[in-house]
């Protein structure tokens, strides 16, 4: 007899709190509707920004193996996404073991060397998006 009292008493308080938590619930959707319609609309406008990438090297001409920097900015990439530097070899763009992270600012800054003597046309890489080829002439 205990047993059945404590299980009847269990399921109203049970009943009643999950009466409480739906109206409170229904309360608070109802009081908070702008915010739900503005976030999707700030998510879609980030999406829809195309991304890009811009490149500018620190010098115009260097000597080979000579350390300069290529600093550049991104738009529409995520902070922490990898910028890749690539050089064109031929008709082929090669992927050069060089690349850095992107800031938060959308920035980056990567300290390249060249060794292949004469004009080496660069671009930066991430994913699909590239940024202008530009040229530094070794010598």
């Amino acid at each position: 007899m205990m047993v059945t009292k404590r299980r009847s008493l269990r399921a109203a308080v049970v009943g009643a709190l999950g009466a409480a938590s739906l109206a409170l619930a229904g309360t608070a959707m109802a009081a908070t509707p702008a915010a739900h319609t503005t976030a999707p609309a700030a998510a879609r406008t980030a999406q829809t920004v195309k991304a890009s990438i811009t490149a500018t090297p620190s010098v115009s001409s260097v000597r080979a193996w000579t350390l300069f920097r290529v600093t550049g900015k991104t738009t529409g990439l995520p902070a922490g996404s990898k910028v890749t530097l690539q050089q064109k070899q031929g008709t082929k763009w090669v992927t050069l073991p060089a690349s850095t992270p992107v800031a938060r600012s959308g920035s980056y800054a990567l300290r390249v060397e060249l060794g292949l003597k004469g004009k080496n046309d660069l671009r930066m890489v991430s994913g699909s998006t590239t940024s202008p080829v530009f040229d530094v002439t070794v010598r």
